[in-house]
């Protein structure tokens, strides 16, 4: 039984690359940190489960800054690839917190390769990197050797990491690639992301639980995907009989405005009647398109995105719908 160990299993990411590995048959390791709270409700349907849980899939706490905790757990676990998908994503809020997320997303990878180099038996790395590296771009479409220039915390933070696994391929020998992931989305997605604060907010509109919506920049644009898509295109990256970069993207690009429209198009209702415009939303920088070229990916790895935008919007909706109504019930 093949095994893998994946950091931010309880992601969104983390939580399809899960279900993506069990269903492939492995062994799935996943670090998670300790906390007060035990509720991970984007695994709760398979730590639920006994013949899952315990027998298949195993988590262990521990912090990425723990370097002896971390290498322990590798130590024992011995996985033939290793997903590095931890780290804070948020665009906006890696504003407020530079240095921590620079630590987390930038030093915290770095360290993790640094154990790899010390092992005798390396596994596969998957670093998840972020369409973010490329900032404002030059050219589009955006592909593995577009220039980096990213223009906000999160960004120069990825870019870093993605930067130190090349390095550490080229200079190491290590099976080391990196997912430059550009935006996607689904049901999971966490409520500070801009698609899932639009479907959240057109469920509870139509449900009568508010009656506005305040966002910031309605005419970015992005390159916006499945996250089940994506996570396939993970696992088809360490199965290449070389290491190397791909762009994972759909080719594709759509406004904040036409997001508000599919989704309020789902609960039949008009955006333009709830949506406000905040300056507090608009950051201090920001990108205006960011569009993948997946060509290599495609003839590489044979992946390409199978679910349009609309469709998932739609789910997004549909289960903010359901989980709303629960509330409202309980």
């Amino acid at each position: 039984m093949t095994s893998a160990l994946i950091t931010g299993i309880t992601g969104q990411d983390g939580s399809y690359l899960t279900e993506l590995l069990l269903a492939k048959g492995y062994q799935v390791h996943g670090i998670v940190r300790r906390s007060s709270s035990t509720v991970r409700q984007r695994l709760d349907h398979l730590t639920s489960d006994p013949d899952v849980y315990g027998s298949r899939l195993f988590l262990h706490y521990a912090e990425l800054e723990d370097v002896t905790t971390v290498r322990r757990i590798l130590q024992k676990t011995r996985p033939a690839e290793f997903y590095h998908l931890a780290g804070q994503s948020h665009v906006g809020t890696s504003f407020e917190v530079p240095e921590s997320t620079c630590e987390f997303s930038g030093m915290g990878t770095l360290r993790l390769l640094e154990i790899l180099r010390d092992l005798d038996n390396q596994p596969k790395f998957l670093h998840a990197s972020s369409s973010e590296i490329f900032g404002r771009p030059q050219v589009s479409p955006q592909d593995e050797s577009t220039p980096m220039n990213p223009v906000t915390p999160y960004g120069v933070a990825k870019a870093f990491a993605t930067q130190m696994v090349r390095l550490y391929r080229e200079s190491y020998g290590i099976f080391s690639c990196n997912a430059i992931c550009f935006n996607h989305e689904s049901p999971r997605r966490g409520e500070s992301f801009v698609t899932r604060k639009i479907t959240r907010s057109a469920a509870r509109i139509r449900l009568g639980l508010q009656t506005e919506l305040a966002l910031g920049n309605l005419d970015g644009r992005r390159d916006w995907g499945f996250a089940g898509d994506y996570v396939d295109a993970m696992w088809r990256s360490l199965q290449a009989p070389t290491p190397n970069d791909y762009v994972i993207a759909t080719g594709q690009v759509h406004s904040v405005r036409e997001v508000l429209q599919m989704a309020f198009d789902e609960v039949e209702l008009n955006w333009q009647d709830h949506v406000v415009i905040d300056p507090k939303f608009i950051r201090p920088a920001d990108v205006e398109l960011l569009v993948g070229d997946p060509s290599r990916a495609r003839e590489r790895l044979g992946w390409k995105p199978l679910q349009d935008l609309a469709t998932t919007i739609r789910q997004m909706v549909r289960a903010d719908l359901e989980i709303t109504r629960k509330e409202l019930a309980s």
